[in-house]
């Protein structure tokens, strides 16, 4: 039996981070979080994070040399090809970080790839099965707008510029509802891992 790799994806707001701690605490899986490397991605001084502010200028950066993340989501959010740009120039770094971290791993380990955008980046060929997180839109609405304090229409629009959550759940080979209590999902995730 080789590795067990879980691609662990879903909705904007849907839980996603809720199950890797699960996953990480519980199970003491590793993480392989593609959010962490994006963010590694944008680091100051990093050549991703001077591409962006050349092509979009300085005012997408903060006086300490970071990006102004809501400066640059408001770009990629309202416009398609723009969003297509800076994910070329991220995805590929998210992928090496991802290929390295795994070369680390032992062979027969089961680890958990945490990749939001799995199928809209291509990247379903690094896992050997697909966990997809998932709740109803007005509880996703609900929690995106708490968590990040923006109003009903920035949150739409956030959720769609993902794939529909109906298209990854039918991809899945598991899907974990997470509409309600945190004990229903954690009984999920312990019949999904077997």
């Amino acid at each position: 039996m080789g590795q067990r790799i879980i691609g662990l994806t879903g909705g904007i707001a849907t839980g996603k981070t809720t199950v890797s701690r699960y996953l990480a605490d519980h199970y003491g899986l590793p993480i392989l979080d593609a959010d962490v490397y994006a963010r590694e991605a944008v680091a100051v001084g990093s050549p991703i994070l001077a591409a962006i502010a050349q092509r979009y200028g300085a005012d997408l950066l903060h006086p300490d040399g970071s990006l102004n993340r809501p400066a640059l989501g408001h770009i990629i959010f309202n416009h398609a090809d723009e969003k297509q740009w800076v994910e070329a120039q991220i995805h590929p770094f998210v992928r090496q970080c991802s290929a390295a971290a795994m070369a680390t791993q032992p062979p027969e380990a089961t680890v958990v790839q945490a990749i939001p955008l799995l199928f809209e980046a291509g990247l379903t060929d690094q896992v050997t099965e697909i966990w997809v997180v998932t709740c109803d839109e007005a509880t996703q609405l609900r929690r995106l707008q708490a968590r990040d304090g923006w109003d009903e229409a920035a949150a739409i629009a956030r959720i769609r510029s993902q794939w529909p959550l109906a298209d990854k759940v039918a991809q899945a080979d598991v899907v974990l509802t997470n509409d309600g209590a945190i004990a229903h999902l954690r009984h999920q995730i312990d019949q999904a891992l077997g």
